[in-house]
């Protein structure tokens, strides 16, 4: 018997919202964009007009949902079926200071996000004594409470050729940044805090931070930004954390972005670089350049760490009729530091089909490959922890099973519901969870559910 593990707090959230949400679309149908019109880009519509009033005074409120199911149809660590549910509620609000206050390009955003849930990736498609890397649920993770996700202010100046923003927000959400139309994190968002999570954190955490952004020209723009390190953001307390307190540094990226569009359809070209001023630690060497799990002695520091990236994304098909509809290509890659790191590198690539049938000109197909490698040195590592504890059978629950690479694949079809709400159902396949060899390849049928109230 399959063992659905749904959060009990998700479900009463999505319970109690979508009563409310149902009593308001009918106290407000009938009115100018209904609630439940497929045509408006919110499922309560327009407030009978209230709704576009307030944004075309300069306020605008959000209130999205993600919701994202795995069940492991075949393989993995663990072969018992079940399924699990995570998601997410974000609320945020949006004000164009130009409009409210009279100052001249200049913009404010605040958003609190809720995560929830369980994920199908932590003890059934991966080894739990070393986890993995790619997760079947990209909402799960960096701990299922509120947080204060966006908190900052934006202002451009000099024709808004330069764009400054400070405030509480992420690295991903400027560096690196990718959609998330996937539902496995190998394919969705700033693939450098996947693989370097200890230091770059991805939505939904924030933390003190500036970015300053120069357009050279129209289609072309450089920017840097400086981040607090302070692991401490990441505990479930401290979702609405202000103070600098537990800081161990900065993350500073730089970035070059590229907008062109080539035969009239759009693309985005980015290459960049990440450094942290914190102390880090070697993955295998002690001081004396020998295995730490073998000499006892701590693991040697390095005075930083660091790591590149690039990414493609470009349409290279249109429908003349609508040149939303089309083929789109993409691809990103990630390298790092050995010394500090336990993934040297990373690359994907993919397609995306938007508008595939005449009758469903708004759904769109994908398909994605990524490759996630592991550090030699790591995989040294975790042989010489074996090694120090005479322990050398994999089925011995104190072996710590070394890795090497995994490999993930993933195919979707969204089906665009209405203009705010898409359901996107979806099969991945996982080569070597957490690259482990002796784990068994794993299937996995998902569905991811975005909708905006």
């Amino acid at each position: 018997m399959p063992d659905f593990s749904f959060s009990r707090d998700s479900a009463i959230s999505a319970l109690r919202l979508l009563g409310g949400c149902t009593a308001l679309g009918f106290a407000t149908y009938a009115q100018a964009a209904p609630a439940f019109d497929s045509d408006s880009p919110w499922m309560l519509g327009d407030w009978n007009g209230t709704r576009t009033e307030l944004a075309e005074k300069g306020y605008d409120f959000k209130l999205d949902y993600t919701g994202e199911m795995g069940s492991n149809l075949h393989g993995g660590y663990d072969h018992d079926r079940t399924a699990r549910y995570s998601d997410q509620f974000g609320l945020g609000t949006h004000l164009d200071l130009q409009k409210i206050l009279g100052w001249d390009d200049a913009e404010f955003q605040l958003t609190i996000t809720k995560r929830s849930g369980n994920n199908i990736s932590n003890d059934r498609i991966n080894d739990p004594r070393v986890g993995g890397f790619t997760s079947a649920q990209e909402v799960w993770g960096r701990g299922q409470t509120t947080r204060l996700t966006q908190m900052w202010y934006q202002q451009k100046f000099f024709d808004q050729k330069l764009d400054i923003k400070v405030g509480r927000f992420g690295e991903g959400e400027d560096f690196n940044s990718f959609p998330c139309d996937f539902q496995n994190l190998a394919f969705c968002g700033s693939q450098v805090g996947n693989w370097v999570g200890g230091i770059w954190y991805n939505w939904p955490v924030s933390q003190w931070a500036l970015r300053v952004k120069y357009h050279l020209t129209p289609e072309l723009y450089a920017q840097v930004g400086a981040y607090e390190q302070n692991p401490s953001n990441l505990d479930r307390g401290n979702g609405f954390k202000l103070s600098g307190s537990g800081t161990q540094g900065a993350v500073l990226p730089v970035e070059l972005v590229w907008t062109p569009k080539l035969n009239g359809l759009p693309g985005e070209y980015r290459a960049g670089y990440y450094y942290s001023s914190a102390k880090a630690s070697d993955v295998y060497k002690d001081q004396n350049g020998q295995p730490a799990a073998l000499s006892g002695e701590a693991y040697r520091s390095a005075s930083s760490k660091h790591g590149v990236w690039f990414g493609a994304q470009q349409q290279v098909t249109s429908i003349a009729s609508d040149h939303s509809r089309g083929l789109s290509v993409f691809a990103n890659a990630t390298m790092h530091d050995k010394k500090t790191n336990a993934i040297d590198n990373y690359v994907q690539a993919g397609v995306v089909y938007k508008g595939p049938f005449d009758a469903r000109a708004k759904d769109d197909i994908g398909f994605a490959l990524a490759r996630v490698h592991v550090n030699p040195a790591f995989r040294k590592n975790a042989e010489a922890s074996n090694q120090a504890q005479a322990v050398y059978d994999y089925d011995d629950p104190s072996f710590l099973p070394p890795q090497d690479t995994e490999y993930s694949a993933e195919l979707y079809y969204g089906v665009h519901v209405a203009n705010w709400l898409t359901v996107r159902p979806n099969l991945q396949y996982i080569r070597h969870p957490g690259g482990v060899d002796q784990v068994d390849d794993a299937l996995i049928a998902g569905i991811k559910i975005q909708s905006s109230f």
